[in-house]
C-alpha cells in the first residue's frame, strides 16, 4: 500500500547505497507515491551524495528517446538524467563488472557542449552551442530488483545510469538515419540513429526544454548522450562493440 508520506532524504539514501554497496532495493512505487516532481528531487538528491563523495558533473543523458518505449511506459516526454566522471570509461578498455548489479549495455550518440547554455535566455539556439559528436555506448544499471520499476522510480534512480564511453569526437555533422550495430560476444543487434526520436539532434531540444524547466545546468565541456539507437544488452562479460556508421567503433571489455 502506497503513502503521501515523501522522506526525499531517505529514498535517496537508499538509491544511493544500492548502488554503491551493489546490492538492490524495492520499486519505490511499492511503499511510495512519488510524482515525477518529487523524482527528479530524488535524483537530485542522489547526485548530491555522488559529489559530496568528490565526483564531478560531467554530463547528461536522455532516456525514453524512442517511441516504443515511451509506448510501453506510458509517457510521452523524454527523461534525463546525470553523470559524473566517475561513470566515464576509456574506450578500448576493462570495465569491472563487480561495481554493478545487473548491467546491460547500449549504442548511443554523444554530443559535446561548447559553452554554457543560459537556461533564461529565449534566444539560445541549442544546436549552436554544440561543436562535436561521437559514438557511444552507456552502460544501465537499474537499481531496482527484477527490473521492476515505474516511469518515476526510473527517474528518482537517475535514469539507471551506471558508466558510459565515448569514442573520438568528430566536427559537429548530420547523423541521422545511420546504421549501427551492438556486439556482445555472440549476442548482437542492429539499427540506425533514428530510433533516436526520429534523428538524435532532436534530443538536444529535447533536453533543452526539460534543463531550462527542471533547472539542470548545462554547462560547457558537458557530454550529451542522445539516447539509445538499438534495444540493450546484458554485459555479463566479453568484449562490447558499438559500431555507427560515419561515426566509428569503440568497444569495452566487461570482466570480474
Amino acid at each position: 500500500m502506497t503513502t503521501n508520506i515523501i522522506d526525499i532524504d531517505e529514498l535517496a539514501e537508499r538509491l544511493d547505497t544500492a548502488q554503491h554497496t551493489v546490492s538492490d532495493t524495492a520499486s519505490l512505487a511499492d511503499s511510495h507515491d512519488i510524482d515525477i516532481n518529487d523524482a527528479y528531487r530524488i535524483q537530485n538528491a542522489v547526485l548530491a551524495r555522488r559529489l559530496g563523495r568528490g565526483e564531478l558533473p560531467a554530463g547528461i543523458k536522455l532516456g525514453f528517446t524512442s517511441k516504443a518505449k515511451m509506448a510501453q511506459m506510458g509517457v510521452s516526454e523524454v527523461i534525463v538524467g546525470q553523470l559524473t566522471d566517475a561513470m566515464r570509461i576509456a574506450d578500448s578498455t576493462d570495465v569491472d563488472l563487480s561495481r554493478f548489479i545487473h548491467p546491460k549495455i547500449e549504442p548511443e550518440v554523444a554530443y559535446r557542449v561548447a559553452r554554457d547554455v543560459d537556461l533564461d535566455d529565449p534566444r539560445v539556439d541549442i544546436e549552436a552551442c554544440v561543436d562535436a559528436v561521437a559514438p557511444a555506448m552507456e552502460i544501465i544499471d537499474s537499481r531496482y530488483r527484477d527490473f521492476r520499476f515505474t516511469y518515476t522510480d526510473v527517474v528518482a534512480d537517475n535514469t539507471s545510469a551506471a558508466a558510459f564511453v565515448i569514442g573520438p569526437w568528430q566536427p559537429l555533422h548530420d547523423v541521422a538515419n545511420r546504421a549501427v550495430r551492438l556486439e556482445v560476444g555472440s549476442d548482437a543487434v542492429t539499427g540506425s540513429t533514428a530510433a533516436i526520436l526520429g534523428h538524435p539532434v532532436r534530443a538536444l531540444h529535447a533536453l533543452h526544454d526539460i534543463a531550462r524547466r527542471r533547472r539542470i545546468p548545462l554547462r560547457a565541456g558537458y557530454v550529451v548522450l542522445a539516447g539509445a539507437a538499438t534495444a540493450a544488452l546484458p554485459l555479463t562479460g566479453g568484449v562490447a562493440t558499438c559500431e555507427i556508421t560515419g561515426l566509428g567503433r569503440i568497444s569495452v571489455r566487461g570482466v570480474r
